[in-house]
């Protein structure tokens, strides 16, 4: 059994799409203005993937930064974990990632709880580090939403963009990772879904079998803000009481970046100060499970996040599911 059970967070990457749709360009697409779409979510940009580019690459690219950071190489990963809803391939991507990183010594799977993919998975990894089963551990966050949107409903299709981020986690003698709690409740799910479409084809008399694909993203969004409202600050509070701190001890806020309305009204509720939330909504717009790792990376790039700075983070999304993880930056 290792010894060394504690977790540390020492390096970060991000990738997004080279192309860039701005508000403005929007208005050709459906009947809003730049106006109406930063008043009400905050967002100014959004990444759109082409078709030469894909999940699998744009993960891969947010990796070899992270590994490059955290100073160790991709034969050293021993999992990889991707979480994503919106995998090139149905079965799973994370082993195409694993190839093209050449992490040959690394196991590698898909985890989906769409935007609270990245603290979701952060806790299993978590799980696999503290058991002393791996020691060094690549966690993705990455999505492309631009696949699944309705681009003629204004509605959802102005709030998504592409991207990807990632972490590596590695077993250490001091535990950064302070505490967490994770939430889910499937009786919300009509609220926010990208469902299955059945095409009912008869094989034999008597049996059928249902091919199809999937429809566009739908998304109630009173009832996904009223839900993010309430539930984000409280499952926030209850992972700093596991982590024995309170919100006057964290140095920033990092949210899921869903709605700029959102992020202020989690950090009202909290008492946090503006200055401590970091958001880049309005570069990047909702990347789903990309989002936080994705704001974590810029963060620490530009020198806002120090090391072993606290940083409560939080996702919330389909589902429903939502999470909290309070844990310090570097090793």
């Amino acid at each position: 059994m290792q010894q060394n059970t504690g977790i540390a967070i020492t390096g970060s990457g991000s990738a997004v799409p080279t192309a860039c749709l701005e508000n403005q360009a929007m208005t050709a697409l459906v009947e809003t203005s730049d106006e109406w779409i930063t008043t009400r979510t905050g967002i100014k940009n959004r990444r759109i993937t082409s078709e030469r580019e894909s999940l699998s690459s744009l993960a891969a690219a947010a990796s070899l930064k992270a590994i490059a950071m955290a100073g160790i190489t991709a034969q050293d990963i021993d999992l990889i974990l991707l979480t994503t809803s919106t995998p090139d391939d149905l079965f799973g991507s994370a082993c195409q990632v694993q190839a093209a990183l050449g992490a040959n010594h690394a196991v590698a799977f898909d985890l989906t709880a769409a935007c609270s993919g990245f603290l979701f998975g952060m806790v299993t990894a978590a799980q696999y580090i503290r058991t002393g089963v791996y020691q060094n551990v690549l966690l993705i966050g990455a999505d492309i939403l631009s696949r699944w949107v309705d681009w003629g409903d204004r509605t959802t299709c102005v709030l998504f963009g592409d991207g990807a981020g990632a972490v590596v986690m590695q077993a250490s003698a001091s535990d950064k990772l302070l505490g967490f709690e994770l939430k889910s409740d499937g009786t919300q799910n009509h609220f926010l879904n990208l469902a299955y479409v059945p095409n009912t084809q008869e094989l034999a008399p008597g049996i059928t079998v249902s091919k199809g694909g999937y429809q566009a993203i739908t998304m109630n969004g009173k009832e996904v803000y009223r839900f993010a409202v309430q539930k984000v600050p409280e499952v926030i509070d209850k992972a700093l009481f596991r982590a024995h701190l309170s919100a006057e001890d964290i140095d920033w806020l990092l949210l899921h970046q869903a709605n700029q309305r959102i992020l202020d009204a989690v950090a009202q509720r909290l008492h946090v100060p503006k200055d401590k939330v970091i958001s880049n909504l309005a570069n990047y717009g909702n990347t789903s499970a990309a989002s936080i790792p994705i704001a974590l990376d810029e963060a620490v790039r530009c020198g806002k996040i120090k090391a072993n700075d606290t940083i409560a983070a939080s996702g919330f999304g389909a589902g429903l599911t939502w999470g909290a993880a309070i844990f310090k930056w570097g090793k």
